[in-house]
């Protein structure tokens, strides 16, 4: 897990790939190469670099495997987002590790909690926060994807 540009072939890639992940299941369909294009274009994925957040891009045996980004709120409050693990991935452990990854980039960033925001239906992914000390939180942000939103204190050096 190292950081990244979000804009490098890799990262560009699995971006591409979370979003029509995300998308497919929600539509219950295919997304199109436009609906994904349409999708990350303007999602402000240039505020996860330093001072105001930081994108991280995971690889398993040299390739890449999985990203996520973290990007701060306010002072002490970082917001986990764009969390993907690749599905040829999934199950290698990568999940946890980009996890602990990305919350480390967060402390560094000086965050003392980090919040997300997510679906319903992302159950392996709300699965993963509650497994990771997630709880669930009063919604701090809305829009018409967020449907359920945890939160962590973080400790520095855990």
């Amino acid at each position: 897990m190292r950081p990244e540009r979000y804009d490098t072939d890799d990262a560009t890639a699995l971006r591409r790939d979370y979003y029509e992940d995300v998308a497919s299941r929600y539509w219950r369909r295919p997304a199109t190469s436009q609906e994904v294009d349409e999708g990350l274009a303007g999602d402000g994925v240039e505020a996860l670099e330093p001072p105001t957040g930081q994108f991280l891009v995971g690889r398993y045996d040299g390739k890449a495997a999985g990203c996520g980004g973290v990007l701060m709120l306010d002072a002490e409050r970082a917001e986990l987002t764009r969390v993907f693990v690749r599905h040829a991935f999934r199950g290698t452990g990568g999940a946890g590790t980009l996890l602990a990854a990305l919350e480390d980039a967060a402390v560094e960033l000086g965050a003392r909690r980090m919040v997300l925001n997510t679906r319903l239906d992302l159950v392996e992914a709300r699965a993963l926060y509650t497994r990771n000390g997630y709880r669930e939180i009063p919604a701090y942000c809305e829009g018409p994807y967020m449907e359920i939103w945890y939160g962590k204190e973080l400790v520095p050096g855990a």
